[in-house]
């Protein structure tokens, strides 16, 4: 997709972050945006960002939910006569040993994190076909190319991004469909993700520290989310099967293709460390 004006680009998780961030960039590319989050006051902030630059609407949306994406989706296309883009960003993370990882949590997680992905593809495509020139973007990690402690479910729920945004672009191209996908892998992106996170007593367990994983994550987080979403727009612009978003991201991906024993025992040896 070589421009967005004129374009309808629809966002989850557009009320901060990310989302707010790639919402402001596509409408100063022209686009209209059809914008969804379950936090009815941060999109309203971002929909002030973006009134005066091109037509959009906002929901809130619950990505877990199919049949409330399912109906969103068909009120962006009736509202604004097509879908041209879905982002698929909206996440959420929880900081637990695999052992001590709640099933509540690990649900919680995989319903917004991974399934949220699945519901925004599956009701979103038949508009984009039906558009003549459409584009998914799921919105993966530099934890769905390597696993880190405290982080399996988010872990599991990102490389399961990955595999499902690769094999559905595979089918997309098979069938010749003017749709493409991207997979996204940002790195430390400045956002309240970390902040807004559910944290497991067992996460001091491996070396986490429990009131400080906000201030943690915000002290390795080197790219702002502006700066993320110009790279992620330029990737759909060129097509890009994945994107690397951030310097960091550039480093997890080669360490993702070394042996795995050796970064498993740096990692290792870090959190008995700092678990003493």
């Amino acid at each position: 997709m070589k421009h967005f004006t004129g374009k309808v680009v629809a966002i989850t998780g557009a009320a901060s972050g990310i989302g707010r961030a790639l919402a402001v960039e596509f409408a100063e590319r022209g686009a209209h945006l059809a914008l969804s989050d379950i936090d009815s006051d941060g999109l309203a902030a971002t929909m002030e960002r973006c009134r005066s630059v091109g037509e959009i609407s906002a929901h809130q949306v619950d990505v877990s939910d199919r049949d409330v994406v399912f109906a969103w989706a068909d009120d962006v296309a009736a509202r604004h006569g097509q879908a041209n883009v879905i982002v698929n960003n909206a996440g959420v993370t929880v900081a637990a040993t695999a052992e001590r990882l709640s099933v509540d949590d690990f649900r919680w997680l995989m319903n917004i994190n991974f399934w949220g992905v699945v519901h925004g593809s599956q009701a979103f495509l038949p508009h984009l076909k039906a558009s003549g020139a459409g584009h998914v973007v799921n919105i993966s990690s530099v934890f769905g190319l390597v696993s880190i402690p405290a982080q399996s479910a988010y872990n599991a729920a990102k490389f399961a991004v990955r595999g499902y945004s690769d094999a559905l672009r595979i089918e997309l191209e098979i069938e010749r469909a003017d749709v493409s996908v991207t997979t996204i892998h940002p790195g430390g992106i400045r956002t309240n993700i970390a902040r807004s996170a559910r944290v497991d007593e067992s996460f001091a367990d491996v070396g986490g520290d429990l009131a400080g994983f906000g201030d943690e994550f915000d002290r390795v987080a080197r790219t702002s989310p502006e700066k993320a979403a110009r790279q992620i727009v330029r990737a759909v612009e060129r097509n890009r099967r994945r994107a690397l978003i951030g310097p960091d991201a550039k480093v997890f991906d080669l360490v993702s293709r070394l042996p795995a024993g050796l970064y498993q025992r740096a990692l290792v040896a870090d959190g008995r460390r700092r678990s003493q």
